[in-house]
């Protein structure tokens, strides 16, 4: 046995170890620890298997932003947690063997696959030059599926739509509260100090490489995001009010942009979001440059939660 496959037979048994900790787990709390942790091994796990696109959106976005939802969460639910605890071990029971059946069935399916295997993987790297890309998962996200990638962003959006609606109305435009989450202390300012200079950084380059690189917006906004709400938690700078024109702002460009080129592709390619022959990178470039802040501010206020407070005057 080579130490490569040692090491991908034990994450594959901690893989499974943390999944049941994290369905067997008696608090909302020890749960949520435990879908972080299954996050960052799914990570590594995809980065065994050569997505390494995959990886960095699941370290971000399953893990990191996810994560924060749901501690937020679970310290919402800390006053029912224990009636939601007695009466949740049959669920528990029926999630588990949900998963089990799920397994089973992937398993089944890469393990015995049909004789011929339908794909659009051959004719989609044939073409993939034609675009200016290098990135064949760039490729399918805004050459291919392009509308797909525009209606994922539409749900983002509304998704942040939808936490602002529970904020109660005298709190409307106000300033979300971020309180479940904030701990000031010395360690966390320190972090908040250091990191987001080199965090930024990362992010912006994640973004710029995504054409020709595993990369792209989703994962630079992503971490741009973490160090946003890194810098909020620590208390050293306010989230703004949900009111501001300029946020509001920031939250629509990509999108828009997004959808402006699409529009303009029937005057330039004769298509919804088709792309001018040459002129395909620069214009999928922009449109990453504008979904990246977008992505990161959309993310940054979704974990910051409904508003809770007005704006001072």
């Amino acid at each position: 046995m080579t130490v490569a496959l040692a090491f991908d037979i034990g994450l594959g048994i901690l893989l499974l170890a943390v999944a049941g900790w994290a369905v067997a787990a008696c608090s909302t709390y020890a749960a949520t620890i435990a879908f972080i942790v299954y996050g960052l091994l799914l990570a590594i796990a995809w980065v065994r298997l050569f997505a390494v696109d995959v990886a960095l959106t699941e370290a971000a976005i399953g893990s990191g932003v996810t994560g924060m939802l749901l501690l937020s969460a679970a310290a919402r639910l800390r006053v029912i947690e224990p009636a939601a605890v007695a009466a949740g071990t049959p669920l528990r029971i029926a999630v588990g063997i949900s998963c089990a059946l799920i397994s089973v069935a992937l398993a089944a399916a890469i393990l015995f696959p049909p004789d011929v295997v339908f794909t659009l993987a051959p004719a989609a790297m044939a073409h993939l030059p034609e675009s200016g890309l290098g990135n064949p998962v760039a490729g399918v996200l805004f050459v291919y599926r392009s509308l797909d990638t525009l209606l994922e962003k539409a749900v983002l959006l509304l998704a942040l739509l939808g936490v602002w609606s529970l904020a109660p109305d005298r709190f409307w435009g106000g300033i979300p509260g971020l309180q479940v989450y904030r701990q000031r202390n010395a360690i966390l300012i320190f972090f908040a100090q250091i990191l987001p200079p080199l965090g930024i950084m990362v992010g912006i380059y994640m973004t710029w490489v995504g054409a020709d690189h595993p990369g792209g917006a989703f994962q630079g906004g992503a971490v741009l995001a973490v160090m946003w709400i890194l810098v909020m938690i620590a208390g050293l700078r306010d989230v703004p009010p949900i009111g501001q024109r300029w946020m509001r702002l920031l939250v629509v460009v990509g999108p828009v942009v997004f959808l402006a080129i699409g529009l303009a592709g029937f005057a330039l390619a004769g298509a919804f979001l088709g792309y001018p022959a040459g002129y395909a990178k620069p214009f999928i470039i922009v449109i990453e440059v504008t979904l990246q802040i977008s992505i990161a501010v959309t993310l940054g206020l979704l974990a910051a939660g409904p508003p809770e407070r007005i704006q001072p005057q």
